[in-house]
C-alpha cells in the first residue's frame, strides 16, 4: 500500500537588511519548519536575484531596505512574478503605509511589533491565497477609504519622497541618501524641496519636526529592532 504524499513545503523568500531580524523571523517561523522553507535576502536588488533563479509562494518582505525601497520591490514583484503573494513586514503601523503596500501588490502587512503573536497565522493566511491585515489597522484604513478618518499628509506625497523624508528625518545626509537610493544629491535636494512645498514646511528642521510627529522616526534603517 502507498502513503500518501505529504503537502510539498512552501517557499518563503524573508528580504530584511538586518541578519538579527532574519535570525528572529526565522525563530518564529521554525516550529512549522515542515511547513516551508525559508531563503534570505538582504536587499531587494537579491530578492529580485532568487526570483529570476528558483520559485517561490511567498516573500515576506521590509518596507525599509537600502537601495531600493520595499514598495519598489513589491512593484516589481508583481509586474515580474505576479503569482508569487507579498507579505510586508515592517515597524510602520501607520496606515498610509499600508494602503501603499496593498496598492503596490501586497496581499498582507504585519508590524514587527506584532509578529511574535500574528507573523505565522499571516503567512498561512497571505501563501494561501488570502488576504491579512491586522484588526485595529484594518480598520483605520477602512475609515480612512470612507471618509470617516482625516487622511493624513503624508498622502500628497509620492513613495520615492516619502523614502526620502524617512531617511532625512532618521538623520542621513543627503550624500548618504543619494548613495542609498543610486540617485545624483541634486535629484535628492529635488525630491527634499517638493516635500517641503507638499507639506507647507520651510525648513528641514520643521520637517523633521513634522516627520517625528508622524512617526517617520520608526524606521528599519538603522539598528534592528527586538521581535519578542
Amino acid at each position: 500500500m502507498t502513503e500518501p504524499q505529504s503537502n510539498p513545503q512552501l517557499r518563503l523568500l524573508l528580504v530584511d537588511d538586518h541578519t538579527v531580524v532574519r535570525e528572529g523571523l526565522k525563530r518564529l517561523l521554525d516550529p512549522q519548519g515542515n511547513q516551508w522553507s525559508i531563503t534570505e535576502a538582504g536587499t531587494g536588488f537579491q530578492a529580485l536575484e532568487f526570483l529570476r533563479r528558483e520559485p517561490f509562494d511567498l516573500v515576506i518582505a521590509d518596507l525599509s531596505l537600502p537601495g531600493m525601497s520595499g514598495l519598489d520591490l513589491i512593484h516589481r514583484i508583481k509586474d515580474g512574478f505576479p503569482d508569487v503573494a507579498v507579505l510586508v513586514l515592517t515597524m510602520h503601523s501607520e496606515e498610509q503605509y499600508a494602503m501603499r503596500a496593498f496598492q503596490a501588490g501586497a496581499s498582507g502587512y504585519v508590524t514587527k511589533d506584532s509578529a511574535c503573536d500574528e507573523l505565522v497565522s499571516a503567512v498561512r493566511k497571505v501563501a494561501s491565497g488570502g488576504v491579512f491585515v491586522t484588526s485595529v489597522l484594518a480598520e483605520r484604513v477602512v475609515q480612512q477609504l470612507n471618509g470617516r478618518r482625516q487622511a493624513s499628509d503624508l498622502s500628497a506625497l509620492s513613495n520615492r519622497e516619502l523614502e526620502i523624508m524617512q531617511r532625512i528625518v532618521a538623520g542621513e545626509r543627503m550624500v548618504d541618501i543619494a548613495e542609498a537610493l543610486h540617485l545624483s544629491i541634486k535629484t535628492v535636494s529635488t525630491h527634499k524641496t517638493r516635500v517641503l512645498e507638499k507639506l507647507q514646511l520651510d525648513s528641514t528642521a520643521a520637517l523633521i519636526r513634522f516627520g517625528l510627529e508622524h512617526k517617520l522616526d520608526k524606521t528599519d534603517l538603522g539598528t534592528a529592532p527586538d521581535l519578542c
